[in-house]
């Protein structure tokens, strides 16, 4: 089983592919403000869930869990900021999908934790 078969890394791709999306709204003088900010988080996320699992033990999964949880929330914070900036308005699916990350996130560590 690799990363690839985690229903929490597909779920985390498939909300880098609607960060892109919705970005492309932000205005052209965000390019290197908030644009690439959240891009960057967004990528992130699903990154350290990859790394993490690619990993032999199950300490340094936990540690890019947490990583990519710390990621997932500033994605969730600078959607905030783009909506309070007037940038986008109908974000909820995109919210919808952070909060079942963080959920999904958090019972993937307790379950990392039980084992240790």
């Amino acid at each position: 089983m690799t990363h690839k078969d985690l229903n929490i890394y597909k779920l985390s791709i498939d909300l880098v592919t609607d960060i892109y999306k919705l970005s492309e709204q932000f205005p052209e003088s965000e390019g290197f403000g908030l644009t690439a900010q959240i891009r960057r988080a967004a990528v992130s996320v699903p990154s350290n869930i990859a790394e993490g699992s690619g990993r032999n033990s199950t300490k340094d999964f936990l540690r890019f869990l947490h990583i990519a949880s710390g990621s997932l929330s500033e994605v969730d914070t600078q959607i905030e900021i783009a909506q309070r900036l007037g940038y986008v308005s109908n974000t909820e699916e995109i919210k919808n999908k952070i909060t079942s990350l963080q959920k999904m996130l958090y019972r993937l560590k307790q379950s990392l934790k039980n084992k240790l």
